[in-house]
């Protein structure tokens, strides 16, 4: 009974989807439904892609280039910006100046203007420095009395108000001459230190009082023809 079911409603289904749409003139305008099937066959076979250009052979123009007219690269700022440096046989580099020579004609300008100053270094520590100025050392120099005249001969920088000579890295000694004078040994207050451990109750006490050279810069001289440094003062780095 179920085999005869089945075989009735396969014949009653309709064999084409379209019969189940109403009229044409029944649906909405926007679909445009057609149940016509138009098919255009061509007898005459496709061209081959390269059919044309196999025929009708490409030509680039060759427009003349003016000698004289930049291109575009060099036109553009943003393309200039961006150029590798060419370098040519025909256009050597400019012979290189005597470094001495321009050194002295600084040091002659700075000579003529002073007050200048000096970046001293002592023991690898950088000091900025006038004449006249008042040096509180942050260590004790004890081969150095109260009344000793030490040279500064390591500087890394000599200037005034509109020229600075800076060395490489450092100045020549003969180029100037930088005298300072000790004038005093201060002392810091007497500080005790209680130190402690973990787990025990021994307390240590431990007595401080650090000393310090004080230092005036009597004399900052620059030197354009050097000096042979014929003074016997005493020199520190």
């Amino acid at each position: 009974m179920s085999r005869y079911l089945v075989a009735l409603r396969r014949a009653q289904r309709p064999q084409n989807l379209l019969d189940q749409l109403p009229p044409t003139f029944l649906l909405p305008l926007r679909q445009h439904l057609s149940t016509v099937n138009t098919t255009t066959t061509t007898n005459d076979p496709a061209p081959p892609p390269n059919a044309y250009t196999a025929t009708h052979p490409t030509q680039i123009p060759n427009y003349p280039i003016a000698p004289n007219e930049p291109s575009l690269a060099q036109s553009s700022p943003r393309a200039a910006r961006h150029r590798h440096p060419q370098l040519s046989r025909s256009s050597p580099l400019p012979p290189p100046t005597n470094p001495l020579s321009s050194s002295l004609e600084l040091l002659t300008n700075l000579a003529a203007q002073p007050p200048h100053y000096i970046n001293a270094h002592i023991y690898a520590r950088p000091y900025l420095l006038t004449e006249g100025d008042m040096l509180r050392l942050p260590f004790h120099m004890p081969k150095a009395p109260p009344g000793t005249v030490l040279r500064l001969n390591r500087a890394s920088m000599l200037g005034s108000r509109e020229f600075t000579f800076r060395g490489d890295p450092w100045i020549d000694d003969r180029f100037f001459r930088c005298k300072a004078l000790v004038v005093n040994v201060e002392s810091e207050p007497m500080r005790v230190i209680e130190k402690t451990k973990r787990r025990n109750r021994k307390v240590k006490k431990v007595k401080s009082k650090l000393r310090y050279t004080i230092l005036r810069i009597t004399e900052l001289k620059v030197l354009p023809e050097g000096s042979e440094g014929s003074e016997q003062e005493e020199q520190i780095d």
